[in-house]
């Protein structure tokens, strides 16, 4: 190996191996999967740069960002727009029952949670949210669209759809509150369970993927939920898309 200056920074200068009927960019990919899984890059640590890693393994810009591409592929790293690639952070255990709280599963992880509304709108209930939320089809309900974060790494999107008139403005209100919780407060609910969960899989659509710094066709996990005030009557059915390997997702009693 030969060690040079670059920006006084050392630089480990490694010469893949040529003709070893192994790609250049498989090479690459799998010497950092290797520094990932050893502790050698840490989870949740930046990777160098394209230009810095072309260096190091005397290869174009084009192999490396092969070689990250295939890592995403593999949910070992994500590739951020404008700020670097990083090391996947490992999943959280994500405990769904009757009282299922985005912030309070995170902040049990020892993490940090963190979410932001993406739009609102008012929609006619199909049929199926009618049934679920127990009004007549046609009667106008809130679809919120969620973004949530961990650590401050997208996790999931979610729809929330919830009645009107019963929770006109609830958009500004979840804007200033930091959870639903404290902005279905609010409207008099002080407390709430669910009473339905189901799990399906599907790859991300593109716009999904965009949203959750993903490589096109990594797997979803869709999880479809009812609430209930504490009367029984049904505030939100929703659906929360989880990125499979940011999640680990656990059932039964809270």
């Amino acid at each position: 190996m030969t060690i040079i200056e670059q920006s006084n920074d050392r630089v480990t200068l490694e010469r893949i191996e040529r003709g070893a009927g192994v790609a250049a960019w498989r090479q690459i990919a799998d010497q950092l999967g290797e520094e990932i899984r050893s502790g050698q890059l840490l989870s949740g640590s930046q990777l160098p740069t394209e230009a810095r890693l072309a260096l190091r393994f005397g290869v174009n810009r084009h192999t490396v960002r092969r070689a990250i591409r295939a890592l995403a592929d593999e949910g070992i790293v994500r590739a951020t727009q404008g700020r670097g690639t990083f090391v996947e952070q490992s999943p959280i255990a994500y405990h769904i029952g009757t009282r299922t709280r985005f912030s309070e599963n995170v902040l049990r992880s020892g993490r940090q949670a963190g979410g932001e509304i993406l739009g609102a709108e008012e929609i006619p209930a199909t049929a199926d949210l009618a049934e679920q939320l127990r009004i007549e089809p046609g009667q106008s309900v809130l679809r919120l669209r969620t973004r949530r974060f961990v650590d401050g790494t997208p996790v999931s999107l979610g729809r929330s759809h919830l009645p009107l008139p019963r929770f006109a403005g609830l958009e500004d209100v979840r804007r200033q509150a930091e959870r639903m919780t404290d902005a279905l407060l609010a409207y008099g609910i002080s407390d709430y369970r669910r009473t339905r969960s189901t799990v399906s899989a599907r790859p991300a659509t593109p716009e999904e993927a965009d949203l959750l710094d993903l490589a096109p066709g990594r797997i979803l996990l869709v999880v479809h939920s009812v609430d209930v005030d504490l009367d029984g009557t049904p505030i939100d059915a929703g659906q929360a898309c989880f990125v499979a390997d940011r999640i680990e997702l656990h059932f039964g009693e809270d």
